[in-house]
């Protein structure tokens, strides 16, 4: 099939919606699709589409839809999606209305939608390979937090968890991501001048991230709203366990039992559990054990799996 893939945000971005565009569009290529990913549909005829963000992607779903009525439009949702514009937005919950099939990206997602709309809703977990551990450095605990500098995902709250630490602590917080306001550049520069053991390093290629979580022994997300945060995903790969914010995105890719939540906005509940990681096995080794049931999950077999059979079902139908 030819398949118009939108996103929202093109490569330079280096955003979660690029990365899960660019990784289906490989998954579809592989099972004999011809795939043009783009950031605004343009006009080519194409056998389905499949777009990324009901909201930011509407003007190129409704003109799909207008000009090829009959043909399958998916669309896959984003947190902002979830958990704000289908409530706000006349756009986004247009767009869910005209597609023929929703994609929600971890299984608390069809939960935020109405029971019409959740009929027609399909879980895709986001993936990542295996990521091979490097050594950890002996002498700090490293938590790393992934993720550009937004008010979504609550970017400095884990550089307040660390006024909450023992001053005996190893813990060294390394955050990467660039910052997407000017404000948000000026208070991570003070918070780096106020708190030594958080480090922001900005936007760095994804390698880099990778090899940093590598020889990670911590990973926080602290997020207000996420759909399905493929860091998580990466964390798993990469078998550093996740300490995350109990807000539906995250326990959609956690598991309600994850050992590993704080209330979201909480930094003196989540300095406790990071503090626990670094000194207590037990809790560790508990959290490591739920990471790896969830992993099985995340795995790009999975994810290729469940993405080709959804575009199949069309396939069939317009075959």
């Amino acid at each position: 099939m030819r398949i118009a893939l939108i996103t929202p945000y093109g490569r330079e971005h280096r955003n979660g919606n690029w990365h899960t565009a660019a990784r289906w569009a490989h998954f579809l290529r592989e099972a004999g699709h011809t795939v043009r990913v783009q950031v605004e549909w343009d006009g080519r005829a194409a056998d389905l589409m499949l777009a990324l963000h009901a909201r930011r992607s509407f003007a190129s779903i409704r003109a799909f839809a207008e000009r090829f009525p009959s043909r399958p439009l998916l669309l896959a949702l984003t947190g902002t999606d979830l958990y704000r514009d289908i409530r706000e937005d006349s756009d986004a919950r247009q767009a869910l209305e005209l597609a023929h099939r929703l994609i929600v990206l971890q299984d608390r997602g069809i939960d935020e939608l109405a029971s019409h709309l959740a009929a027609k809703a399909r879980v895709i977990y986001q993936s990542s390979p295996d990521i091979d551990r490097q050594p950890s450095p002996a002498h700090t605990f490293e938590v790393l937090v992934i993720g550009h500098l937004r008010a979504e995902k609550d970017p400095f709250r884990v550089a307040l968890a660390t006024a909450y630490l023992p001053e005996h602590s190893r813990i060294r917080v390394t955050h990467l991501g660039s910052a997407l306001s000017k404000e948000m550049a000026d208070t991570a520069a003070l918070a780096q001048s106020k708190l030594p053991r958080w480090h922001w390093l900005g936007e760095v290629p994804h390698k880099t991230v990778l090899k940093r979580l590598s020889r990670a022994q911590l990973m926080v997300i602290p997020s207000v709203m996420e759909g399905g945060a493929n860091v998580i995903c990466e964390a798993l790969a990469a078998e550093v366990p996740v300490l995350a914010s109990h807000m539906p995105g995250n326990v959609g890719m956690l598991g309600e039992d994850y050992p590993g939540y704080f209330p979201v906005g909480d930094a003196r509940r989540l300095a406790r559990l990071m503090a626990m990681a670094e000194t207590d096995p037990d809790f560790y080794a508990d959290l490591l054990g739920h990471a790896r049931a969830r992993r099985s999950l995340m795995r790009p077999e999975q994810e290729a799996s469940r993405l080709r059979q959804a575009v199949a079902e069309f396939e069939q139908r317009t075959g």
